[in-house]
């Protein structure tokens, strides 16, 4: 099998890996958003707090399974290869969607609607739980020493992307069709849309290269790989470590991008298809500032960067949310989301790779996998089930406020005891190219 290593290859590298993400992620995000409607639909119930709690805890759901996910694909991916996960996790998600976009509705089936949909999520999850780590793996992988970070920082534009991509179909069907349309059978079309991520994604990563030094590593372990105990046993700093930087990161994620909508249109009375269109601003800038904030953790370390957005963050994500419920407009949410998402997208630029250097090569897929998708389960997966649970219980809307300072404090121990490695010796000039 041919490695990669041209600017050209590494390129088309970058792009598979990319767009394979952001439609994996597109389907997982899109139920998030839509979280109020599945409840009505698959969760009905007299209490209409009650219903929603119902689809947003379905939403968990799919959490549980993504460590059994994410340590069997990538023990899968570890052995066999970084496209050989990538594309068994494409046909997962495929089965999943498709189970969403078509499920018939309660009123239709009674208890098997909710069960079907249950399902779907937990096969949803089982695939996300390997995507990160093999995508992560493969990016730095197969990136020049000195454009790690640049590299890395692609995995999570791809799901920026998602999340653009999600919402801005979100907001088009909101927009397009009344309350009992939408209610109805317009809600299955962002997941409809969604089922491109079967034969696109295959295509895509059909024409993948193993990155060279994946290669390198296996021949060097003559093919075989650590099994899970040994990682966790002769890796434990390692995984303690990650799980404490993926913490704040995933809490952000799932608080302020996807569950924001939701909340600001419940608990703050804003029109939806507007609070949608502010997310997908906010998104925007956040996508942007990810490659920057990449590159620059390859010119001044993973650690400095890190720790300067993660403050940021911590600083202002309490007086912003104070500031928006004292007089809700979709105008202060703009300015909150955007300054939230700037802090996020800084962080998240040198996060991959930094993930993906606390752990060898030839356990990274299934080390990374381990640590971040426990993280995930805990911290993330029932976060906005957290967050409404909190509105509700201390009746205040700056509520999600606390959780997500909760975890950034665990995200900055994290960063303290992680390991910098060496930094390579970079061009004069900053190069946000992905070319060598």
């Amino acid at each position: 099998m041919q490695a990669s290593g041209t600017g050209v290859s590494r390129t088309r590298q970058v792009v598979a890996a990319v767009i394979g993400n952001a439609l994996e992620w597109y389907d997982f995000i899109v139920y998030g958003f839509l979280a109020s409607i599945i409840a009505r639909q698959f969760f009905p119930s007299e209490d209409s707090y009650a219903s929603l709690l119902m689809a947003l805890a379905t939403f968990g759901v799919g959490f549980f399974m993504r460590p059994v996910g994410g340590i069997l694909l990538g023990m899968y991916s570890d052995r066999k290869g970084r496209k050989a996960a990538m594309q068994m996790i494409i046909r997962l998600m495929t089965v999943s969607i498709a189970m969403i976009a078509f499920a018939p509705s309660y009123a239709a089936i009674g208890m098997g609607a909710p069960l079907l949909i249950v399902v779907a999520r937990m096969l949803q999850g089982f695939a996300t739980g390997g995507e990160y780590a093999s995508a992560t793996a493969f990016l730095v992988e197969s990136a020049p020493a000195h454009r790690k970070g640049l590299y890395g920082s692609w995995q999570l534009v791809g799901q920026c992307l998602a999340v653009f991509a999600g919402a801005a179909m979100v907001a088009l069907v909101t927009h397009l069709f009344t309350p009992e349309t939408l209610d109805s059978w317009g809600w299955r079309i962002p997941f409809v849309l969604g089922l491109l991520i079967g034969p696109v994604g295959l295509w895509i990563r059909k024409h993948m290269e193993e990155p060279e030094e994946f290669l390198e590593a296996r021949k060097k372990a003559k093919g075989a790989a650590p099994g899970l105990w040994q990682v966790v046993r002769e890796h434990r700093r390692s995984l303690l470590v990650s799980m404490g930087l993926a913490s704040g990161a995933t809490v952000a994620f799932y608080v302020v991008l996807v569950n924001m909508p939701t909340f600001a249109h419940t608990n703050l009375g804003l029109p939806l298809d507007q609070v949608l269109l502010v997310q997908m601003l906010a998104v925007a800038l956040m996508t942007v500032v990810i490659p920057f904030s990449g590159a620059l953790s390859d010119r001044v370390g993973r650690r400095p960067v890190l720790m300067a957005f993660t403050l940021a963050f911590f600083v202002m994500i309490y007086p912003l949310y104070v500031w928006v419920a004292a007089a809700p407009s979709i105008e202060r949410l703009l300015v909150m989301q955007l300054l939230l998402c700037g802090a996020i997208g800084g962080f998240f630029g040198p996060a991959p790779t930094a993930l993906a250097e606390q752990f060898p090569i030839e356990v990274r897929s299934t080390g990374v996998s381990i640590a971040y998708n426990i993280s995930v389960m805990v911290f993330g997966g029932f976060a906005p089930l957290i967050v409404t649970w909190l509105s509700k219980v201390l009746e205040t809307p700056v509520a999600p406020s606390f959780y997500v300072l909760f975890a950034c404090l665990l995200t900055l121990l994290g960063i303290y005891c992680m390991q910098e490695a060496p930094r390579a010796k970079a061009p004069s000039a900053l190069n946000l190219g992905v070319k060598s």
